[in-house]
């Protein structure tokens, strides 16, 4: 089997740090790996395959010989260096939303559209995390009878803000354990036990950015250009997993019984669902988990050719990085 020069651009990052354990849990035939990340860290090292490896600092000339270069350090670092690593004739798998909805650049979801990956231009992006989670317990369904709409209201970890929304809860969590003072820089307001309803900057239609990513993104991954979604999202004091609350209008009759098979048949997701008996899925089950769960399917009361379900995902984990991995696994 071939092996691959293999560049992970905000190797200290959560996301970073977990393709890294993905690339070792799944035995990805990695050659060279090429740890990159800014000047604060070039210098330091990581833990790979029981070896040392020094992290580089991140310039335009780090992707010399590189085949797949792993991007998870925001929208501007992916901007500014991944055109140049695509120049370097790397095959550039990018986690942030620089370049989702360009033309071109296929978005994808290996369980969902892995052919779309094979015709890029040097650059494949990684869908939202929300997206991609709630597209893992849609897709079955919406391949049966056609998902028309979509509404959701998303309870998302800390995890989706990075390192430094886990550190905040985490910080805030002890200083009121300890009565002291609270601190607050990544969230608008507190997090610790507490529920904020924004997730990204508000847009002038009253969503935010990140309510919008379901319908642009899911209509991308889907081929389904009309697919409609409204969307709350909402952060929640929880470290990993993300949650979503869905109803689905379909364009044919959807059936329960069904539906759970569908799932249930599915690659990456699985059905937990009895609900009588307190069995349906949390954040907790899928910490650190591959796959997504879906439970608290029921035919919806209000729409007509509707389901509704709950769907929970590891966001640092199917939502971001082991998605990536799998896209570079499709390359092989």
């Amino acid at each position: 089997m071939a092996s691959f020069n293999i560049a992970i651009v905000g190797i200290t990052g959560a996301v970073g740090q977990e393709m890294l354990n993905c690339l070792e849990s799944r035995d990805f035939p990695v050659n060279e790996l090429r740890p990159l990340a800014s000047v604060r860290s070039a210098g330091k090292t990581i833990h790979f395959r029981n070896e040392e490896i020094v992290i580089q600092e991140l310039t335009n000339n780090s992707f010399e010989g590189i085949d797949i270069a792993l991007f998870s350090a925001g929208g501007n670092i992916s901007k500014e260096f991944g055109k140049a690593a695509a120049s370097a004739g790397a095959v550039v798998i990018d986690n942030s939303s620089a370049f989702r909805m360009d033309e071109g650049v296929p978005l994808v979801v290996p369980e969902i559209n892995p052919n779309d990956a094979l015709n890029h231009n040097g650059i494949i992006a990684n869908p939202n995390c929300t997206t991609i989670i709630t597209l893992m317990g849609l897709n079955p369904l919406h391949q049966k009878w056609n998902a028309l709409n979509i509404i959701a209201s998303s309870y998302q970890a800390v995890s989706g803000s990075g390192a430094q929304g886990i550190k905040e809860l985490k910080s805030q969590i002890s200083a009121i354990h300890e009565g002291k003072e609270i601190e607050t820089n990544v969230y608008p307001c507190q997090i610790a036990h507490n529920v904020i309803p924004q997730v990204d900057k508000f847009l002038e239609n009253g969503y935010t950015k990140e309510e919008m990513k379901m319908e642009n993104e899911g209509r991308k991954i889907l081929d389904n250009p009309s697919l409609k979604a409204s969307v709350t999202c909402v952060r929640v004091p929880v470290y990993r997993s993300h949650s979503i609350a869905a109803t689905v209008q379909f364009e044919s009759s959807p059936n329960v019984e069904e539906a759970k098979i569908l799932i249930s048949e599915a690659e990456g997701v699985n059905v937990m669902d009895d609900p009588e008996s307190g069995i349906f899925p949390t954040t907790l089950d899928t910490t650190e988990k591959d796959d997504c769960l879906v439970g608290r399917l029921r035919e919806d009361i209000v729409l007509e050719n509707s389901l509704s379900f709950w769907v929970v995902g590891d966001q640092v984990r199917k939502g971001a990085a082991l998605n990536a991995v799998q896209i570079a696994e499709l390359l092989k």
